[in-house]
């Protein structure tokens, strides 16, 4: 994947095969940092390993988004999870087996993978 259209192409295709709702009706919204930083530390592969995860158990109510700097460079890539109206998690050091933890654990089991969450800022 060699740029920001690639990823936005593969996004829609996704959403088209899984039925994933359009970003502002989603219950659950898993926003990934995509500055320059967040892109170095790898996460275009992050953004398809949540994409992907999210295909394989078929949920409908989830929708990837992707958001510029978020201005923390030695965690990257940081990912936002907004599970409904609780209290976003904010995963640091993301990489795409984490990625799938996530998914599995927080976003199907509804519990936040503690071990991968840093500070609020």
């Amino acid at each position: 994947m060699k740029s920001l259209e690639e990823l936005k192409a593969l996004k829609a295709k996704m959403q088209k095969e899984i039925g994933i709702r359009d970003d502002d009706k989603a219950n659950i919204k898993i926003i990934v940092g995509m500055g320059t930083c967040g892109i170095a530390a790898g996460a275009r592969p992050v953004v398809i390993a949540f994409t992907e995860e999210i295909a394989k158990h078929g949920l409908t109510d989830v929708a990837v988004e992707q958001m510029g700097c978020k201005g923390d460079c030695a965690n990257e890539p940081i990912v936002d999870v907004y599970f409904g109206n609780e209290k976003k998690a904010t995963y640091i050091k993301m990489t795409p087996d984490r990625a799938v933890r996530v998914v599995n654990e927080h976003i199907v089991g509804g519990a936040v993978v503690t071990e991968f969450v840093g500070d609020d800022k």
